[in-house]
């Protein structure tokens, strides 16, 4: 929903198709190509007319970015339709940042609160450094940035890896709260949601005060802050 509304508050007009289902990458990366496929096959046609394909959580991009293309390479109709896809599709901070690009200097949040950024895995196969969050975050009024010890450090989620390796990744995600929890930080931005849950379930039973959000939930507030009285009532 924060998406939707920071997108709808920079002009685009956003349709979210209901025939979408997964991406398929937890078939693809599980070794099941085929049902990968299938998956790949319904995305490709229920987004087929769209300008541009934004997506909230960095794994999903990479799946439709690196590995459409790549499940289709002996079949080649579907594979120009797939690139086609990936072609347009677009994480939603590199969509803010690349093709919007937004200036956020003119919002400000309620009142000041104190973030840290954990860098997913998955940007890296989109070509995102990790510093496209920060800057739109410190752009931002009464948004105060604390770096993050192993900012770069896998979270240990990794889809089915965090069942098939139970003990490593929990070990991993202890370690990410551990260090979400000595920044002294409110809020931790996760901008991917196997990451966010896996993060904030760990925070959870640990019992650490940070919050897990979206940067779009950030941007959404402080949109919501600017407007003017009465639209915040409605």
């Amino acid at each position: 929903m924060a998406l939707v509304k920071t997108l709808e508050h920079f002009g685009c007009q956003v349709d979210f198709p209901v025939a979408q289902t997964c991406c398929g990458q937890p078939a693809f990366n599980n070794g099941f190509t085929a049902e990968a496929r299938v998956l790949a096959r319904r995305m490709i046609e229920v987004l087929a007319d769209s300008e541009h394909i934004v997506t909230p959580s960095g794994s999903c991009g990479a799946m439709i970015r690196e590995h459409y293309p790549e499940l289709f390479r002996d079949d080649p109709l579907w594979q120009r339709r797939a690139a086609a896809i990936a072609a347009r599709s677009y994480e939603y901070v590199e969509f803010l940042t690349r093709v919007l690009r937004v200036d956020l200097r003119g919002f400000s949040l309620p009142e000041k609160t104190t973030f840290t950024y954990h860098y997913t895995c998955h940007l890296r196969g989109l070509g995102a450094t990790g510093q496209e969050t920060i800057r739109l975050l410190e752009q931002i009024g009464n948004a105060a940035f604390v770096p993050l010890e192993k900012a770069e450090q896998c979270c240990g989620f990794g889809g089915a890896f965090a069942i098939q390796y139970a003990d490593i990744s929990g070990a991993m995600v202890r370690d990410k709260v551990e260090c979400g929890a000595r920044t002294g930080a409110q809020v931790m931005i996760v901008n991917d949601g196997g990451c966010a849950m896996n993060i904030d379930g760990a925070r959870h039973r640990r019992g650490d005060g940070f919050a897990v959000r979206h940067i779009a939930e950030i941007i959404a507030a402080a949109i919501a802050n600017a407007a003017p009285p009465e639209a915040n009532r409605s």
